[in-house]
């Protein structure tokens, strides 16, 4: 029997909050579970109603989209973005620039995740948070992580644990860089201290609480998060390591690491070092193969931080490159056209994952009561319309 939103419900609900209507009709509906053809009804920011077919009374104003033909998926979830800008390992002339709104659209992106860098010596934490208020003032959804590569790292009122409970928009702490040249050397003890701390905070705040880990070149890359695990009460689900397809080393150590904990694939550094890097659709296959649960890999873009190569027996600056959103869409088209992996697993590991993991309120799913972030995509991966917090873009 098919669902029907009657004249009943829906006039109450436009006279108690004033509230404006589009209507997507007969889109297939990738939640990101395949839920067939339905139609989805939003009003204000919110998904209002999902139903096989949804009938409004005629003298109701609503925007009509017709989605024939078309895939409805949720909006996608960037989850580590430099979005005041990052790099700065060749010097001032290497500095990248801040995110714009554009990047995120054009690349489908209607949530993101900022985080300092490299650089948490001349760039701040409080500048990434005013970066959040803007992103949020212009009609899109955006959190941020508080320190960067640094221990003890950079915080806004002194204790990161007071950043993530004090301030809505900080979900964990991030990126913390270690088994790499750049990092700061933490010690085992200084690692734990921090995932306890943000662990504690994300408890009180109800937040995540993550530490999103920054994972370098060198060897046994995992070890140090191996070590906190071992010699403490926390667990492999309080980090996120990313970078975990920069070569083939980390990456096979990612395959028995994903087993237990989360990984990240990041997707702007390909093909810019095609010889070093696992291309990302082809880790996510590879991921599955070797039994990594789908629920722990994700997608992020590194967008408008530094790819960086440096000569190895130097240690300079040899090139550069900067990530870009749209990285993320591209893969996830190369996962179902040539790769072969459904397209409802493929979207997980940029839409539900990360909204569960990091437990972002209202994200990552096309459900009654979230908010209204929608992507419609067409069966090459062309963007036909997308739609931020209820707002088409």
């Amino acid at each position: 029997m098919q669902n029907q939103l009657t004249s009943f419900f829906l006039p109450n609900l436009l006279n108690e909050h004033e509230i404006m209507l589009t209507l997507f009709k007969n889109a297939q509906i990738y939640a990101p579970q395949h839920l067939g053809r339905k139609d989805v009804l939003t009003g204000g920011k919110s998904i209002l109603a999902l139903a096989d077919h949804i009938e409004l009374p005629a003298e109701m104003e609503v925007k009509m989209i017709d989605c024939t033909g078309l895939w409805l998926v949720p909006g996608l979830i960037d989850s580590h973005v430099h979005i005041t800008g990052g790099g700065g390992e060749g010097g001032p002339a290497s500095r990248m620039p801040e995110l714009l709104l554009s990047m995120m659209l054009e690349a489908g992106v209607t949530t993101v995740i900022g985080c300092l860098g490299t650089d948490g010596i001349t760039r701040s934490v409080e500048s990434v948070l005013m970066k959040v208020k803007s992103l949020r003032a212009q009609g899109v959804s955006a959190w941020m992580y508080t320190g960067a590569y640094q221990v003890p790292p950079p915080s806004i009122i002194g204790d990161i644990s007071k950043d993530i409970a004090l301030f809505e928009e900080i979900i964990g702490v991030g990126e913390v860089a270690i088994s790499d040249h750049r990092s700061s050397v933490p010690s085992i003890a200084e690692l734990a201290r921090i995932a306890a701390q943000a662990r504690v905070a994300g408890m009180i705040a109800g937040k995540a609480g993550i530490v999103n880990m920054h994972m370098g070149d060198a060897q046994d890359p995992f070890r140090p998060i191996h070590e906190v695990v071992a010699q403490s009460q926390l667990g492999y689900k309080q980090f996120v390591p990313t970078h975990c397809n920069r070569n083939s080393y980390i990456f096979e150590d990612a395959k028995e690491y994903g087993k237990k904990g989360y990984v990240d694939i990041t997707t702007s550094s390909y093909p810019y070092y095609a010889d070093e890097e696992i291309k990302p659709s082809i880790a996510l296959k590879q991921l599955l193969e070797s039994g990594v649960p789908l629920g722990h890999i994700t997608f992020t873009s590194d967008g408008c931080g530094s790819l960086p190569g440096f000569d190895p027996e130097t240690g300079m600056l040899i090139k550069i490159e900067m990530g870009l959103p749209s990285s993320i869409l591209r893969e996830l088209k190369e996962a179902v056209l040539t790769d072969g992996i459904p397209l409802e697993q493929a979207l997980q590991v940029a839409t539900s994952n990360p909204a569960d993991i990091l437990k972002l309120p209202g994200k990552g799913h096309i459900r009654e009561g979230y908010d209204a972030d929608i992507l419609v995509l067409d069966p090459e991966f062309n963007i036909v319309h997308l739609m931020a917090m209820g707002k088409i873009f």
